[in-house]
């Protein structure tokens, strides 16, 4: 039987785990006031609704999160690619109606697996098209656009009764480094934070929003900190109106684990004013990970809690602060109950958001050979990109490049290849200075009629280009179908 300080701590935990089936510490820590989990891949690969029925069985309040955005980041449709929009491809669209009805789809897709928090959606305007993190997953580059699309994807995941949770408080769209690896640091001033990258959350909050994720970005002004981990950063967000949950970004991101550690964060991050830890993905350490990784992490945040607030270094009056709040947000969630939605269809908003530049060569519907140049997925993009270059094949041969190391002879061996047939190039990344655009230009030198996809950022470049926006089974049909239409 757990005492009551660590009944207290564990309901502003919300760790993941290994497996489909539910752990024998999880069950323990659930018994023991667990706030609840999070999902990601390796967890969705069995029977999910009968899994969150279990948990919920076992802990009634117990919140079940899932990053689920639709477009490039899915955990439902890992080993497919997403079926529904993603935020660039609204963006795109442009139409607000189009993204409340995704957002109800995505909560109605988690709500059928008994999730109850859709860990989305995406608030960052992405101003820095280097980001390696955000890009494709912001609705864009503007504050308004961002603002008015955000508020409708909250409205439409709230409306199946799940909660959102708008992310990555302040605003990670103008950082170059991936928060997953390392700090990125935001060179803007407090003024153009406010200006660009405030006015999305502030649209959450005004739309209803239950629980706001942060970032793990730094500021020189704001000190060393990462504003997950800053009370002035995050009280900024208490002042601006916001009295539901704060959820951190995962604590085992190299951004904190690196800096004070999974422990060190979770102190922190509550001191600060953090509500719900998020301490992330156990498999995320890779060929390094322990078979108990999942207790590992969720301890090594529980135990720091309870020594730092035995210690005196942080108060209980903060822990009850944080966890009557996730109470009141898990007691809301399952008092609330779907109201209509307008229609859904996601290929009519992917073919929407495809964009054509240049004159495509004739396209059969035949075998199509893939020169795919694309950077690797990032830690959050948890999704099989792969399939974004089956669809597009539809049987023909994938080459595979590494834009940054390839050679001249690689380079001439894949157009070779390419030019015995039916071919494109797949590409995420096009602007003027990219690895990929110097390839793709090298690849034309040799075979200019060649068209290219690209899946990223709009960007202009030389030639036919055909432009869905995301990493996803839906943007890739939907591009095979603009190369048969032309």
């Amino acid at each position: 039987m757990a005492d009551e300080l660590t009944r207290l701590v564990n309901g502003v935990l919300w760790p993941g785990f290994l497996g489909s089936e539910m752990p024998a510490w999880l069950g323990t820590a659930l018994d023991e006031g667990l706030a609840g989990v999070v999902y990601f891949a390796q967890n969705l690969v069995g029977e999910t609704a009968a899994l969150s029925a279990d948990i919920h069985r076992r802990a009634p309040r117990a919140l079940i999160g899932i990053d689920e955005e639709g477009g490039s980041v899915t955990r439902l449709e890992t080993h497919t690619g997403s079926t529904v929009p993603g935020a660039a491809q609204l963006g795109v669209v442009d139409d607000v109606v189009a993204t409340e009805a995704t957002g109800y789809e995505v909560g109605r897709r988690v709500d059928a697996v008994g999730g109850d928090v859709v860990i989305g959606p995406v608030a960052d305007v992405n101003t820095d098209p280097r980001n390696p993190v955000v890009g494709v997953r912001s609705f864009g580059a503007s504050t308004d656009l961002v603002s008015r699309h955000t508020a409708a994807a909250v409205r439409g995941i709230q409306r199946t009764g799940l909660a959102a949770c708008a992310k990555h408080y302040p605003g990670h769209g103008d950082t170059h480094t991936d928060s997953h690896h390392d700090l990125p640091t935001l060179t803007l001033s407090q003024h153009e934070i406010d200006a660009q990258h405030i006015p999305p959350f502030i649209a959450a909050v005004r739309a209803g929003v239950f629980s706001i994720m942060t970032a793990h970005i730094s500021a020189p002004h704001w000190g060393d900190a990462p504003a997950t981990l800053d009370p002035n950063v995050l009280g900024r967000l208490r002042r601006d109106g916001f009295d539901g949950v704060i959820i951190t970004d995962a604590l085992d991101m190299a951004a904190i684990r690196e800096q004070v550690g999974i422990g060190g964060g979770a102190v922190r991050a509550l001191a600060a004013g953090a509500d719900l830890l998020c301490i992330g993905n156990p498999t995320n350490p890779g060929a390094a990970m322990l078979p108990d990784q999942d207790e590992r992490d969720y301890l090594a945040a529980r135990d720091a809690i309870i020594a730092a607030v035995s210690s005196g270094e942080l108060s209980r009056a903060r822990i009850e602060d944080a966890a009557h709040r996730v109470a009141a947000m898990a007691d809301a969630v399952r008092q609330r109950s779907a109201v209509p939605a307008v229609s859904f269809d996601g290929d009519g908003i992917a073919d929407r958001a495809v964009r054509v530049q240049g004159e495509l060569p004739s396209f059969a519907d035949a075998p199509t050979t893939v020169i795919d140049l694309r950077r690797a997925s990032s830690l959050a993009v948890d999704s099989a990109a792969s399939h974004v270059a089956l669809a597009l094949a539809a049987g023909g041969e994938i080459v595979r490049l590494d834009a940054i190391s390839a050679s001249r002879e690689q380079i001439t061996d894949a157009a070779s290849r390419a030019s015995a047939g039916q071919s494109l190039v797949l590409v995420d990344s096009v602007e003027a200075d990219s690895p990929q655009r110097a390839v793709l230009d090298s690849i034309r030198s040799l075979s200019p009629a060649i068209a290219a996809v690209n899946v990223g950022l709009p960007a202009e470049a030389e030639g036919a280009v055909i432009s869905s926006p995301a990493a996803s089974m839906l943007a890739a049909r939907a591009a095979r179908r603009a190369m048969l239409s032309r």
